[in-house]
């Protein structure tokens, strides 16, 4: 049977070694699900990448909710939370219309590759 008051324990004991794991892993998964989606790669591909980052999110979102239970109220467990439900947001978005996002990507990548052109020619002019 699950132990809720197990899990929340272990969540507290190991909680730096979690947020450790969980804060890249969340990172690079959801950089992943972008990179698929801008390279146009097979569903089946995007789906088991936003699978993979949809589970990592909701892990780090049920950690920080251990916290909250317990009342520690601080800044970590805003921002903690904050990512998790980022993540968490933009992986459903990729997952149920990946051709919206994909063009939010694609106009993000367009606009930072000018900006980034536009700032190498000023240090160049300087």
């Amino acid at each position: 049977m699950l132990d809720l008051t197990t899990l929340l324990a272990f969540s507290h004991t190991y909680c730096v070694a979690i947020c450790a794991v969980l804060v890249p892993l969340n990172l690079i998964l959801t950089v992943a699900t972008f990179t698929l989606l801008e390279l146009q790669r097979p569903p089946a591909q995007i789906h088991r990448s936003t699978g993979f980052a949809i589970a990592s999110a909701l892990l780090m979102v049920l950690h920080v909710l251990t916290w909250l239970v317990v009342g520690v109220i601080r800044i970590q467990t805003f921002v903690l939370f904050s990512l998790g439900l980022c993540c968490l947001v933009l992986n459903l978005w990729a997952l149920w219309h990946p051709a919206s996002l994909r063009r939010v990507i694609h106009a993000v990548v367009q606009w930072s590759t000018q900006s980034f052109r536009s700032l190498v020619q000023r240090v160049e002019v300087s």
